[in-house]
């Protein structure tokens, strides 16, 4: 039944329970089997037979298959066993140490090095918590026994983290490509400069402010600095082999050779061969990388379980109908249905993590798309832009989280708040960048497929 106001209600529910802390993938499937029995209930309960008979728990079923033999969703535990093997097999802790002796001669060369592990490591997993925990237990102590300021080096690690959810194989754009039916090898191409962009900010702004105020990011000691044959050395064996892996995953999913799935699993059978290689993969290690992608798996796909079932019940209600005829009926211009939906999303971020807001509320504008005028590629590019806001915005800011929960009393929570806020900024830039040219985000992918044609 159509029940516009029911519908308003069933959101602003869910957005309570999620600040009241409620887990958020049971959450969605509770509201939705809940408010869809009243949505489906067609009267008259005679037997415990016409109890259940309700069409919610036929679309809970038919949900629940879905997710499970969707293939695009597939490359999504091949990508996270990728991420957690490199991580557990100590590859990026070579590849930080090499790039901080390399960087040796740039202002605020260990939060550059931090930064460029970051991007790095971000290709090779896509996974936020995994980076900004690895590299809070690797590259906070070095910046802090070096006196670096503690707000910035937190900052950095936490701007740098989120990249995961923005630079291809994001698990982000996996998800994205399967809600709104759009190709994943055109968003992983689109996602492959603003990525580099927003990076390449990041490393920008702390040289400059290192430059501007050398006491927040010392330079190191001559004595620390090994000989020029050493540093290229150790650059070379920790570099190279894990850029080449990611290249060829990259590489045979954009050039047309491999679809995501089958580039994961071959990013996956090349992390463990690089762990070999490393003489760093114990049983111990397998087993965690094992355990990690399985858990991680699981709460994607009861997400989505539990997020498609909402957002149907949703729909059916006439929740999306009412947004949209409120959207459309105020005879906006393209541009202000961009900043309209961007500010929503931004705020958003502020209680919400991405998965909520790219699975519960993106799909309410994406059939607005066309009525503007707006490429989805591009308009998926805003989005995940915006989304590192999410993982950057207090008082929900779960990159703040996990680094907290790995460095503890090292520094108070409203310094790590503190330390990321220079980067909100930088994001907005970056999206006022791609605003101003769209061919940042539709160059690559019209280069390699050819012009997007609705």
């Amino acid at each position: 039944m159509t029940n516009p106001e029911i519908a308003i209600l069933m959101l602003c529910l869910f957005i309570l329970m999620v600040l009241l802390g409620f887990p958020i993938a049971f959450t969605l499937i509770a509201m939705g089997v809940g408010f869809g029995y009243y949505a489906y209930y067609q009267g008259g309960i005679e037997s415990l037979a016409d109890l259940v008979n309700n069409n919610i728990f036929y679309l809970l079923n038919q949900n629940t298959y879905s997710v499970m033999e969707n293939d695009t969703l597939v490359a999504i535990p091949l990508f996270l066993f990728m991420g957690y093997v490199v991580e557990r097999a100590s590859i990026i802790d070579r590849l930080f140490y090499s790039l901080r002796q390399a960087a040796h001669n740039l202002p605020g060369s260990m939060a550059v090095a931090a930064l460029l592990t970051c991007t790095v490591f971000s290709t090779a997993s896509g996974i936020v918590g995994a980076v900004v925990t690895l590299m809070g237990l690797l590259a906070f102590p070095a910046m802090a026994n070096a006196a670096y300021d503690k707000r910035f080096a937190s900052g950095v690690i936490c701007a740098g983290g989120t990249l995961g959810i923005l630079i291809p194989p994001s698990i982000m754009l996996i998800v994205y490509a399967a809600i709104a039916e759009l190709s994943p090898l055109r968003l992983y191409a689109a996602a492959v400069f603003p990525g580099l962009l927003l990076a390449g900010l990041y490393i920008v702004y702390v040289m400059v402010r290192a430059f501007l105020n050398p006491s927040i990011a010392p330079r190191p000691k001559s004595e620390e600095i090994p000989p020029r044959r050493e540093i290229y050395w150790n650059l070379l064996v920790s570099f190279v082999p894990l850029t080449v892996l990611i290249m060829l995953v990259l590489g045979s999913i954009l050039g047309g050779l491999a679809t995501p799935a089958e580039a994961a699993a071959m990013g996956a059978m090349g992390g463990l061969v690089l762990a070999v290689i490393y003489k760093s993969l114990t049983w111990r290690r397998l087993k965690e990388s094992v355990f990690l992608t399985a858990k991680a798996t699981a709460m994607v796909c009861w997400l989505f379980v539990g997020s498609w079932t909402f957002a149907s019940v949703f729909s059916y209600l006439g929740g999306h109908d009412v947004i949209e005829h409120w959207i459309l009926g105020l005879s906006l211009e393209p541009w202000q249905f961009l900043v309209l939906v961007q500010l929503v999303i931004f705020l958003l971020g502020w209680p919400l993590e991405w998965t909520e807001i790219l699975i519960i509320f993106v799909p309410i504008f994406l059939p607005m798309l066309d009525a503007f005028g707006v490429n989805p590629y591009f308009f998926a590019m805003l989005v995940a832009l915006n989304l590192q806001t999410s993982f950057l915005t207090p008082p929900m800011a779960m990159s703040a989280y996990y680094l907290k929960g790995v460095l503890r009393s090292q520094i108070e929570l409203i310094e790590i708040f503190k330390g990321i806020l220079p980067y909100l900024a930088i994001v907005i830039f970056a999206m006022f960048l791609m605003y101003q040219f769209p061919e940042i985000a539709l160059w690559f992918p019209d280069y390699l497929f050819g012009e997007y044609i609705p």
